[in-house]
């Protein structure tokens, strides 16, 4: 016999490539139609997780190997390698930050750029669809 859930559609949140899908129930007790409820969180923090710790481990090797003396065999660091490590980080993190300000300045000027061929769209199909 044919699996017997599949038939009545999605379970109440399915999550679809990342996208969450809600059947929600009404105060009346009638549902409403699935609608997309935007990205799923766990896996936007999933994501966003593990861009950190790869940026956290980019910076931590690089600084590391172009601060930290070979020649010593210390456990700690020199005062010079500190403070060498502490600009490196710095300056890695103002890097970081400038480049998300400009990829966000650019996902802004992509979404008004979608809209406005969206709107175009939409005044050529009323224009034509009103004759």
């Amino acid at each position: 016999a044919p699996d017997s859930r599949r038939a009545h559609g999605p379970s109440r949140n399915q999550s679809l490539l990342g996208w969450k899908v809600n059947n929600t129930m009404n105060f009346f007790g009638g549902g409403e139609a699935a609608k997309p409820a935007g990205p799923d969180p766990l896996f936007a923090a999933k994501t966003e997780m593990e861009m950190y710790t790869n940026l956290f481990n980019k910076m931590a090797a690089s600084c590391f190997n172009k601060c930290a003396s070979r020649k010593h065999k210390e456990n700690d660091l020199a005062l010079g390698e500190m403070s060498c490590a502490d600009r490196c980080v710095a300056k890695y993190i103002e890097a970081q930050e400038k480049v998300g300000v400009i990829l966000q300045k650019a996902n802004e000027a992509q979404m008004k750029q979608q809209q406005s061929v969206a709107d175009m769209q939409n005044a050529m199909q009323n224009s034509f669809g009103g004759r």
